[in-house]
């Protein structure tokens, strides 16, 4: 229970319900740098991952609640470290893998969840009311005899009876729950509902006056931050959400809107949160650019556009008064940085000490390969920002546990004969690759002649490009998608519905050439894809080999 009953815990969960966004593929490396941004965020809970999914899934959550749940207290806005979380599903096997891979975190916290809807619980579970509620008795307070703090989920809360949830819901309590998570699981609901379901939970389930309730939306009808805020007006004081929305379908509740909306309307909600607002934007870039998923322009808080203005009446607002056609400052969030960061002459501790105030935790080898990035860069442009070498590290951690790096390129195009490029990769067995090939342009041209090289068939889904800075001397920002093909299945097991998807693959490159950048993403994109296998091979091993 919260002490204090002005404030609003954020729960972020983009590290789990996030990355089954189709496309959001994190290595571990990029789970943990994002980890701990979020605990200087501000964020109360991480939930990092299913555990129960993979022993990489496992892995990756322990190695969060080991190094991100034990973080020193002086270095995070709360004075504390998060709370680190694991989804369970309502089985002795999914909270077994929860509680081993968050145990290790100073706070650990098993979450586990099951359907409560009429529809849910008959074509999905196959299970009676009746059943249901046994269910949740048995597994809530098996995971209670393993972890103090335990949070459950009645599946598809929106669609589900409400005196049927405030049984299940009370139960759940006795069994030994402490957070209680209403879910508009398939983002059903309008405000006004969600609101009054909330408010007739917390009216009507035994014992919640000792729990926290907390509030879980979907965007499939683009009302996740209303109905959020719904359901904190009527009581909630635990919300959770994802940076940048991302999420399944349609995606999650963003963190970014629902923190600045409190913040902002702060006459009307009188309610607050812990997060440091300034770390918002460089947050939601380095989601963006390790998911491969871009930001929307008009994206709220966070896109582009979102403090831009280009009609004549609203520039002439501005020149008079900022408040005239902006309700927040784009400090507030993070977009007011120094011009000039770093120049040529600056020496490797000095780009150290900025990347550790940009939030980066970087191993000497990290740094010195940014560093050789850096002076590169230094040489081609004059001033270099913040964006820049966020750009720059974001674009060496993508290449980091690289199975083919790129060693060389150089194209040939324009309106006269054939597109050509010719690529030298360096491959898993340190050997130059070289390879030349014709394509429609130079992108088309780079991948194939790349793809001849890697040899790893695959569809790309989406490519996009954008300069990270203005100015013809800019980096060029490449993020894209692909996913294997030729019947190779990668699988990603959703929770929820224990079904398993061929995964998608996102890959980020930067660089002031813009081919370049291109060929990078897309490596970066392959070498997951290759890694996903590699570790599915690993696993069918392990699996054919007798134990000792």
């Amino acid at each position: 229970m919260i002490s204090n009953p002005n404030y609003v815990r954020i729960f972020d969960t983009t590290l789990r319900d996030g990355e089954q966004s189709p496309g959001a593929s994190l290595t571990s490396s990029e789970k943990l740098e994002i980890a701990r941004n979020l605990a200087r965020l501000g964020v109360d809970v991480i939930e990092a991952g299913f555990p129960a999914a993979s022993p990489d899934d496992f892995e990756a959550v322990r190695r969060i609640a080991i190094e991100v749940g034990n973080m020193r207290p002086d270095d995070l806005p709360s004075g504390r470290p998060p709370i680190i979380c694991g989804l369970a599903r309502a089985t002795k096997g999914d909270i077994d893998a929860a509680w081993g891979a968050v145990r290790e975190a100073a706070h650990p916290r098993i979450h586990t969840f099951l359907a409560t809807s009429p529809i849910h619980m008959k074509h999905k579970l196959r299970m009676d009311p009746e059943e249901v509620v046994e269910r949740v008795r048995q597994m809530v307070a098996y995971a209670r005899s393993l972890c103090e703090d335990v949070e459950f989920s009645p599946e598809d809360a929106g669609r589900s009876d409400p005196e049927f949830l405030y049984l299940v819901l009370g139960e759940a309590i006795k069994a030994g729950a402490t957070t209680l998570n209403i879910p508009d699981t398939v983002g059903y609901t309008t405000p006004d509902e969600f609101g009054r379901l909330i408010e007739g939970i917390i009216a009507n389930t035994p014992g919640i006056e000792n729990v926290v309730v907390s509030v879980h939306c979907h965007n499939d009808l683009g009302l996740a931050t209303a109905n959020t805020l719904a359901g904190i007006r009527a009581g909630a004081r635990q919300a959770e959400v994802t940076i940048n929305g991302i999420g399944e379908r349609a995606g999650n509740t963003s963190l970014e809107e629902v923190v600045m909306a409190l913040k902002t309307r702060y006459p009307v909600f009188g309610l607050e949160t812990g997060i440091d607002t300034t770390q918002i934007t460089r947050l939601s870039r380095m989601v963006s650019n390790y998911t491969g998923i871009p930001v929307q322009p008009n994206k709220a808080i966070v896109g582009a556009n979102a403090f831009a203005h280009e009609a004549g009446i609203h520039q002439d607002g501005m020149l008079k008064h900022n408040n005239t056609y902006e309700i927040m400052r784009p400090e507030a969030v993070g977009l007011h940085r120094s011009r000039l960061v770093l120049g040529k002459h600056s020496g490797r501790h000095a780009l150290r000490v900025r990347l550790e105030e940009l939030g980066y935790e970087l191993s000497d080898e990290e740094v010195n390969a940014v560093f050789k990035r850096f002076k590169e860069l230094a040489d081609k442009k004059k001033t270099i920002t913040d964006a820049d070498l966020e750009a720059l590290v974001e674009d060496q951690m993508d290449t980091s546990e690289a199975f083919y790096k790129l060693d060389g390129l150089q194209v040939a195009c324009g309106t006269m004969g054939m597109p050509t490029a010719t690529v030298r990769l360096i491959g898993p067995d340190g050997e130059a690759h070289l390879h030349a090939a014709i394509g429609t342009g130079p992108v088309d041209a780079t991948y194939k002649a790349i793809d001849a090289i890697v040899r790893a068939p695959n569809t790309l889904l989406e490519f996009n490009v954008h300069a990270v800075t203005e100015g013809i001397d800019a980096i060029g920002e490449v993020t894209v998608r692909l996913q294997p093909e030729n019947g190779e299945v990668i699988t990603r097991t959703s929770p929820q519905n224990g079904h398993a998807r061929t995964r998608t693959f996102g890959g980020y490159g930067a660089d002031t050439d813009i081919i370049v950048a291109s060929a990078k993403a897309y490596l970066a994109a392959l070498n997951k894809m290759l890694a996903a296998r590699q570790r599915v091979e690993a696993a069918e091993i392990a699996v054919q080999q007798p134990s000792a």
